[in-house]
């Protein structure tokens, strides 16, 4: 029987220890901090988005790079992953937008806690507080306390590096450059992005929510809400643009996206109902009439010149593209996620690493990126799923 140390407590990592034959490998996982799945827990905190229900296409190309997400979303799907965790008592439910959550009622605590539970029925052995320090001249693994284990087959998840206060640190970077593994940059990704408000504007709308939105960057769209914050924009919508932004941010110094405050409605519709109010002040029109609240309209007054807000044909166009300039990202540490990474053309299609062989990297560490929504989650368990299905078959 081959020995496999799993490096990490994440949801690939728990996902690969629940379908690994342990009647071919004996398994241990290793976890610096005292327990498995903090940031699962984390995430979970405003509700455990599981995955995404849409058709396997939709689903795949939400993620960059697409084809290398590819095989391991075909092979344990969104339905897959549905079914699985019905089959450990996890019932889930589809919410009005298309996100999956486990049933009302069913706490993050306790679905982490039934996916444990179910890989410790199997036998696998757990290490908590133990952490990985690297590899000896042998290539053996090295931890605290001067812990060594010879093991047959590796597998690191380390996560990326935003949410240090769960364990996902990014420290593991340089000791992979040390064995010549390709690792980059980290940057964040499905974050906050920093705006020059108006102070009298954001001392009145700091923590309003603009719900119904749509946002284009460069021929990319994204609808859902945005919320107004103290440094700039967050929310979903600016998340699943925030790969895009990111790359311009690497270049330039600032980044324009633009704003759709009604997307339902066309310019011409919004012309009409503007020209047919009875409505005599603009800002009793745009309230009244085109159902804009106080934050939509202090956005409006504030990225467009007073020629404009009180000419109604470029007030209307404008509705449809406020241009609002991003100076920056977030700190790293409050992003959801991170870009950067190992190079994906360190590994092979089993997230093997070509230059060691039997030492593997799934999850957050590799250099991939979803947005919001519960694709994270999908893609992590995807690849642990697909690597267990691989090892199992060699």
């Amino acid at each position: 029987m081959k020995t496999l140390t799993i490096i990490g407590g994440g949801a690939a990592a728990l996902m690969l220890a629940a379908e690994i034959d342990t009647t071919k490998y004996k398994v241990t996982i290793c976890e610096k901090k005292k327990s498995f799945g903090r940031k699962f827990l984390v995430a979970g905190e405003g509700g455990l988005n599981l995955t995404f229900n849409s058709s396997i296409e939709e689903l795949i190309n939400q993620y960059s790079p697409s084809e290398f997400m590819d095989s391991c979303l075909r092979e344990f799907s969104n339905e897959d992953l549905m079914k699985w965790l019905n089959n450990i008592k996890i019932p889930t439910f589809i919410g009005s937008s298309s996100r999956v959550f486990p049933e009302i009622g069913i706490k993050p605590i306790e679905v982490l806690n039934k996916i444990v539970e179910h890989i410790s029925a199997k036998g696998i052995e757990f290490k908590f507080s133990t952490e990985w320090k690297g590899w000896n001249e042998k290539g053996d693994l090295c931890f605290e306390n001067d812990e060594v284990i010879n093991s047959d087959i590796t597998v690191f998840a380390l996560g990326g590096a935003s949410w240090k206060v769960t364990g996902s640190d990014g420290n593991w970077k340089d000791l992979f450059e040390e064995r010549e593994i390709k690792v980059n940059p980290f940057r964040a990704a499905n974050c906050a992005f920093e705006v020059d408000w108006d102070k009298n504007f954001i001392s009145t709308h700091e923590g309003k929510p603009l719900k119904n939105i749509a946002l284009e960057y460069e021929n990319h769209f994204a609808n859902g809400e945005l919320v107004i914050s103290e440094f700039g924009l967050e929310g979903n919508a600016i998340y699943a643009l925030s790969e895009k932004i990111q790359d311009k941010l690497l270049l330039e110094e600032s980044a324009t996206i633009y704003l759709d405050l009604k997307p339902t409605l066309s310019i011409g519709q919004i012309k009409s109902k503007y020209k047919n109010s009875k409505k005599s002040k603009t800002t009793d029109i745009l309230n009244k009439d085109l159902k804009l609240d106080r934050t939509a309209i202090g956005i409006l007054k504030q990225f467009s010149s007073k020629e404009s807000f009180s000419n109604p044909d470029l007030l209307c166009e404008i509705i449809k593209a406020v241009p609002i300039i991003l100076k920056s990202a977030d700190e790293i540490d409050k992003a959801i996620s991170t870009l950067g990474g190992i190079d994906l053309n360190e590994v092979d299609q089993n997230f093997q690493l070509k230059k060691h062989p039997n030492t593997f990297v799934i999850g957050e560490m590799l250099d991939w990126y979803a947005p919001t929504g519960g694709y994270l989650l999908q893609g992590s368990f995807s690849m642990g799923f697909a690597l267990a299905n691989h090892l199992n078959k060699t």
